[in-house]
């Protein structure tokens, strides 16, 4: 039974060994993926500062171009305000051109008959002469 126990202890301290160098490669391994996790944490890191400097110098920049088309938003307002009254001023003028266009129309109508009346009498003062010289 003593050969049986040797063998036996012997069978566990070989497979003890073998547990042993297997849990070191295991650390070993998983101390060479810790590192690379850290290296790319910290290259995340970087990057990550990198994207947040860029996005706030990105919203400044829009910032500023809001600002900007507001202002020049509100310079177009008042030239538009300006464009409306000079469009109601031409319409009135229109209206004023066609009221004295037609005041015009109604004396030259007036007009033509009285004109008319003038050659018809000048003719016939002219025919009474003419017979007078004759």
């Amino acid at each position: 039974m003593n050969m049986f126990l040797y063998i036996a202890i012997g069978i566990f301290v070989v497979a003890f060994v073998v547990l042993v160098v297997y849990a070191i490669m295991t650390l070993k391994s998983y101390k060479d993926m810790e590192k690379n996790v850290s290296k790319t944490l910290d290259e995340l890191q970087i990057q990550m500062e990198g994207i947040t400097s860029e996005t706030t110098s990105l919203l400044k920049k829009a910032n500023n171009l809001v600002d900007n088309v507001d202002n020049k938003s509100a310079k177009l307002d008042s030239l538009f305000d300006g464009i409306k009254g000079i469009g109601m001023t031409i319409q009135s003028f229109n209206d004023t051109l066609k009221k004295l266009s037609s005041s015009i129309n109604a004396s030259s109508a007036n007009d033509n008959e009285n004109a008319s009346q003038v050659v018809k009498w000048g003719t016939v003062l002219m025919d009474l002469w003419q017979k007078n010289k004759k």
